[in-house]
């Protein structure tokens, strides 16, 4: 298989980082996943998941140690868009055989639309409204949590322990979603403080699937802290069609559970994603090949 061309896609997100291997064709001979992801964990633990999702899926597909080498691969990385982390993850070595770097959201949009044109609301471990219409990028939010990523799985998490630290002290009466989230640090505020000094996007978005329970059990604190979150994801869809974009996907982990809680007017707009962020990953690993290929070309076509 030494002359067969191969790809290699992977989405490195807050919450994991998922790899999948195809081939020409787009058969998936192999898929991987690791750890987080995330630019803002560091670039060495942010590359050392990239590369343990790509070895596990080279090895899910029973390829040798060496296989990366033979890949062109295409990784969206959460946070790539920070100042000057593109133009170091550049400077790294790498693996492969060639790689583009893109944000995870650029790759979750070419996959929900199989490369055409159109946006996304990602409600995930963050949150971001993106949209690619004729040739250009169009970008709402997603700057990073806490400062930004309005109604993500980290906002909810984060917005859910403020309250019930107020309930802690009596300035809010406890429902079922304060008292669970407080039970979980032993009744104890400080607690909360002391985990908070360290804690991750990834960290508050654990509590996101608790929130959206309570919320769908009618616990008001959760119910406000979910119908705060889906007016975010609102306004990000809103900015997306202010701009011409016609057909949205929702997507991400918290999308299915968020959906029903959007304006009428945003749920109209909503389209089913065809594909995942690492068919995107894949669409421009492809891309990334086809590229490469062509300065081949244009010699074979000069000698001839």
């Amino acid at each position: 298989m030494t002359d067969v061309t191969l790809f290699i896609g992977v989405d490195g997100g807050g919450t994991g980082c998922r790899a999948r291997i195809a081939d020409a064709g787009g058969r998936v001979l192999g898929a991987g996943h690791s750890a987080p992801a995330a630019v803002r964990l560091g670039l060495e633990r942010s590359l050392a998941a990239v590369l343990a999702a790509a070895r596990a899926a080279a090895a899910n597909a029973g390829l040798p140690s060496n296989a990366l080498a033979r890949l062109y691969a295409a990784v969206g990385l959460a946070g790539i868009g920070r100042k000057s982390v593109l133009g170091q993850l550049k400077a790294r070595p790498h693996p492969f055989r060639a790689v583009t770097y893109v944000n995870d959201a650029t790759i979750a949009c070419i996959g929900a639309h199989g490369g055409r044109d159109g946006g996304i609301v990602i409600v995930g471990t963050g949150s971001v409204g993106l949209a690619r219409k004729d040739g250009r990028e169009i970008r709402v939010g997603g700057y990073g949590f806490p400062v930004s990523d309005e109604g993500s799985g980290a906002d909810l998490g984060l917005r859910a322990i403020r309250c019930s630290l107020r309930s802690s002290d009596g300035r809010i009466a406890p429902t079922p979603l304060t008292r669970a989230i407080m039970a979980h640090f032993a009744d104890d505020p400080f607690e909360i403080v002391a985990w908070a000094d360290h804690a991750t996007a990834t960290d508050y978005a654990h509590f996101a699937r608790l929130v959206m329970d309570h919320a769908e059990s009618g616990d008001s604190v959760a119910r406000e802290i979910v119908a705060n979150a889906a007016r975010e994801a609102d306004a990000l869809a809103r900015r997306l069609i202010a701009q011409g974009v016609a057909r949205i996907a929702l997507v991400g982990g918290v999308a299915r559970r968020m959906e029903p809680w959007l304006a009428e007017d945003v749920r109209r707009s909503l389209v089913p994603a065809q594909g995942d962020p690492v068919d995107g990953a894949l669409f421009l690993a492809r891309r990334l090949a086809a590229e490469a290929l062509l300065p081949r070309l244009d010699r074979a076509d000069a000698e001839a």
